[in-house]
């Protein structure tokens, strides 16, 4: 069996060449010329999968190391007898630890007191329900909407997209849709925007054209919204560089980019394939992968309060203002250059290892303080003896 695997997810490669031989290609080097031979394709976001890449090839499995999936066709797989598979939650904690930061550093540059805030959230998936715990762990009001999972289930927790209006900041974690009972395509265009309580914060970290540019640079510049945290953009790679300049923090579609993140996603896609071919790999992720960038990290001096605390240490395991940078840098460069400007922050993404890889140590004790820091993630906590 020949499997083609993007190279950007070359850390997979171990793993899949259990099931055959595998070929690593560059993104834009996975063409339907290039799989004409293949049985099994692994994509990323930036790939469409259809009728144009798959024609004449005799791929009969397609996956995505994405949790979404409107860069494949799948009724076209689906009509083809294609079997596919995605990701969905792999980088759920990732996207989670990247609102994480992003809160606490509109608190700390903003000078919020986010215990008297409400967060609503808009999808309560995998990524949505991590970041509802996340708000009520930070003391935040936190109001939630999901239209498919209340019908579904008939929770009453789950309220209308307008009773969130009222919030201060508001996340969304939808996957894009144009059609269906539930569209999120310009979900929050010139109605939705509109009626946003003024001064309040947008952050989007699901798909940019959930989002529409035009109508939420206007409400940036004119001051009815008081700012917005974009990870994903409309037209990515190519994103408008007013917007960039506009938004608190931009980052260029990295949230969920954690190392662990890949790994989760790489077993997910390796588990599908081994399934779908009734094969009998085993594989698990290699012991020695790189260590988190603060291996242990003291907290708990006198006079710190826990807010400044906890942001100190979510700041030292991930900078996200280091990412935003990174991103601002675009605005130097020729429009011409832009794009491969947002491509190579993606494709060298250095290594960003989740939470719960940091041992917290606390200098003294501070039940509050340890609490929160589990909440978040930060699963050892110990206290020198």
């Amino acid at each position: 069996m020949l499997i083609v695997l993007d190279s950007k997810n070359s850390m997979a490669a171990p793993a899949f060449s259990l099931l055959g031989t595998v070929r690593l290609l560059d993104t834009g080097a996975i063409t339907s010329a290039a799989l004409r031979d293949a049985d099994v394709v692994v994509v990323r976001s930036e790939t469409r999968v259809g009728r144009a890449l798959l024609d004449g090839t005799r791929v009969c499995f397609v996956g995505t190391t994405t949790i979404g999936t409107d860069h494949v066709d799948l009724e076209y797989l689906s009509a083809r007898g294609i079997g596919f598979a995605g990701a969905p939650g792999s980088n759920a904690n990732s996207v989670a630890e990247y609102i994480t930061a992003a809160l606490l550093s509109l608190g700390e540059r903003k000078g919020l007191e986010l215990e008297r805030l409400s967060l609503g959230v808009v999808g309560v998936g995998h990524i949505g329900s991590r970041v509802a715990r996340i708000g009520r762990a930070l003391g935040m009001q936190v109001l939630l909407n999901d239209p498919p999972l209340a019908r579904r289930t008939g929770d009453p927790r789950f309220v209308s997209l307008d009773d969130l209006m009222c919030c201060d900041i508001l996340t969304l974690h939808v996957p894009l849709t144009r059609d269906g009972e539930d569209p999120t395509w310009h979900l929050f265009g010139v109605e939705r925007i509109s009626r946003m309580k003024a001064g309040s914060v947008l952050i989007n970290s699901s798909r940019g054209a959930v989002v529409d540019t035009e109508t939420l640079l206007h409400a940036l510049g004119g001051r009815h919204l008081g700012g917005a945290v974009l990870d994903v953009w409309e037209h990515e790679p190519s994103i408008e560089g007013r917007l960039l300049e506009a938004v608190d923090i931009g980052t260029a579609h990295i949230a969920g980019y954690s190392l662990d993140g890949k790994v989760n996603a790489a077993r997910m896609i390796f588990d599908a394939v081994n399934e779908a071919f009734a094969l009998r790999a085993a594989w698990r992720p290699p012991e020695d992968l790189p260590p988190a960038a603060v291996a242990e990290l003291h907290l708990g001096e006198a006079g710190i309060s826990v807010r400044s605390a906890v942001h100190g240490a979510v700041d030292r395991c991930y900078s996200i203002l280091h990412d935003d940078a990174a991103l601002r840098k675009l605005l130097a460069l020729p429009v011409e250059r832009r794009a491969d400007h947002f491509r190579q922050i993606r494709s060298q993404y250095p290594v960003r290892r989740e939470f719960f890889n940091t041992r917290i140590v606390l200098d003294r004790p501070d039940a509050t303080l340890e609490t929160l820091l589990r909440s978040l993630g930060f699963e050892t906590v110990a206290f020198p003896r």
